[in-house]
């Protein structure tokens, strides 16, 4: 393993030194609905280190842990209008649904299709929604409706939280079990909401981000907080706020949106490159990388994993952190090697695939998981 070992101590190549951080992508999405409490609360339980929020905002403000800012999603015709059943309902998108609010009469007006970042998307929307109607009416549903059967059983019973209640159970959980539980909030379309802000004149969604985490930890590096963003722009105006943490995530293709939007060439790929534009320009401003495992290992044709790139070392020469995304522990989701089987919603081997990654030295990883990550973690250290 990527680690050295002597009779003091025991010592990991991730930046610090320390074993990988086990974040729970979403809370352990894989058991219940995600972004509830009750997903947070489990993740925690089975030894996650982080919770991670996604983060929308309603239209008064408040910042929710949602997927999406759709609330509840709608399939479309070739021309953008929203596809009918045969019965005359639209017809709900099963895989990015993650709410009631479709089954809500009451709110059967406010269904509408918008531009979500270049894209036309059809649903009900949360900035569409005061966040009280929010939290009185609409509750959370499995979003992989049709391969996590067993978590339909949890539909329709949890509220959808705000970040301060996010960061509440992390802290009443860190006194409890005495070990920090530390949030790992990502901003959703930060352009998208940065113009329903202005529009409404609101504060900025990384502006009521920080006053929430401020108010809960200071302004500090040493806090147990990272905040994530899939463009850059937001993130550079976060450095100018707060002192936490930031990481720059890293998809394995398309760019940042708001690069799109500035007309800067530079992609995803290109960011992840050991050159002044991309990992030295990322230094400048964040903390950490979240990047896509493709970057990592590529996969190969057959679906096995390939050679690994250096991008875990390159980053740690610019002192920035790696934490991978996703591991997921079905074998729909897992490299050949690592499936138990052909069905699809059946559980493989999540916790040999987390180890081949941090072998390579990453500093952390998002799981729906936590069980297998967290057992991945504790079967270290191994001598080389």
């Amino acid at each position: 393993m990527a680690l050295t070992v002597d009779a003091a101590e025991t010592r990991y190549d991730t930046v610090s030194g320390a074993a990988p951080i086990v974040i729970a992508h979403r809370g352990a999405s894989g058991y219940r609905p995600e972004h509830t409490l009750e997903a947070y609360a489990l993740a925690i339980d089975q030894g996650a280190h982080y919770i991670e929020p996604d983060l929308v905002m309603t239209r008064d403000g408040e910042l929710l842990a949602r997927h999406e800012p759709m609330l509840a999603r709608v399939d479309l015709n070739p021309d953008g209008s929203i596809l009918m059943s045969a019965d005359g309902e639209p017809v709900i998108n099963r895989t990015d649904t993650s709410t009631n609010v479709w089954q809500l009469p009451a709110y059967a007006d406010r269904l509408t299709v918008k531009t979500l970042d270049g894209t036309r998307v059809g649903g009900w929307f949360a900035e569409d929604f005061t966040a009280a109607e929010i939290r009185a009416d609409v509750r959370a549903q499995e979003r992989l409706r049709d391969l996590r059967t067993a978590s339909n059983a949890f539909n329709d019973q949890f509220v959808i939280p705000t970040l301060q209640e996010v960061v509440s159970l992390a802290r009443q959980k860190s006194v409890e079990l005495g070990r920090t539980i530390g949030v790992y909030p990502e901003t959703k379309h930060p352009t998208y909401f940065k113009a329903h802000t202005r529009a409404h004149g609101l504060p900025r969604m990384e502006d009521r981000l920080v006053e929430v985490l401020h108010a809960s930890y200071g302004d500090s590096a040493a806090a147990p907080v990272y905040i994530q963003s899939f463009e850059v722009s937001n993130l550079q105006y976060l450095n100018t706020r707060t002192t936490m943490r930031l990481v720059q995530l890293l998809n394995a293709s398309g760019q940042p949106y708001d690069f799109l939007l500035s007309g800067d060439g530079r992609s995803y790929a290109d960011l992840a490159k050991n050159t002044d534009e991309g990992l030295k320009f990322i230094a400048g401003y964040a903390d950490a990388l979240g990047v896509n495992t493709s970057l990592v290992i590529p996969p190969l044709a057959d679906g096995h994993l390939g050679a690994p790139t250096t991008l875990v070392s390159d980053a740690h020469d610019r002192g920035l952190e790696v934490h991978g995304w996703t591991f997921r522990a079905e074998n729909i989701f897992l490299p050949s090697g690592f499936r138990s089987g052909a069905n699809a919603a059946e559980l493989g081997n999540m916790k040999d695939q987390v180890r081949a990654f941090a072998a390579l030295g990453m500093d952390g990883f998002f799981t729906d998981h936590p069980d297998p990550g967290v057992a991945a973690v504790a079967s270290f250290p191994e001598p080389r």
